[in-house]
């Protein structure tokens, strides 16, 4: 076994390695995080990650092949379906009613049109208008 040998194993097992914990803290989190939002963003972003890693680790195993180009083609579907899918449920919860628990300090679960968002002017606004009133 060459030099050149040697360092394609140790990155791609690098790779492998490094996906596989990816997709094992993804997992990870599904199960222990609080709420539907936080499981979410854990699924969607740490497998994508993993996935990545993962079908990169062994695209530098099989070197330049036809099994490369096939990884190539299923991490193009993956990369493309797996946030596409993420939407999609994050969507259907949010239409069916499900909001994500806001930080202290934040009023309203739906934000109004751009420019309303500073809460100290909204506070003001609202201390102003029970003055008057």
């Amino acid at each position: 076994m060459g030099a050149w040998d040697l360092f394609v194993e140790i990155v791609s097992w690098a790779l492998i390695l490094s996906g596989s914990f990816f997709t094992l803290a993804g997992a990870l989190g599904i199960y222990r995080f609080p709420d539907f939002w936080a499981r979410l963003h854990a699924a969607s972003v740490l497998d994508s990650a993993g996935m990545i890693l993962l079908l990169a680790g062994m695209c530098v195993q099989s070197g330049f092949t036809l099994v490369t180009v096939k990884l190539i083609i299923i991490g193009i579907f993956l990369f493309i379906t797996g946030p596409t899918a993420t939407h999609s449920v994050a969507n259907a919860a949010l239409t069916s009613g499900a909001r994500p628990t806001e930080a202290p300090g934040l009023v309203g679960a739906i934000p109004g049109p751009p420019g309303t968002l500073d809460p100290e002017a909204d506070d003001e606004d609202t201390a102003r208008e029970a003055q008057t009133s």
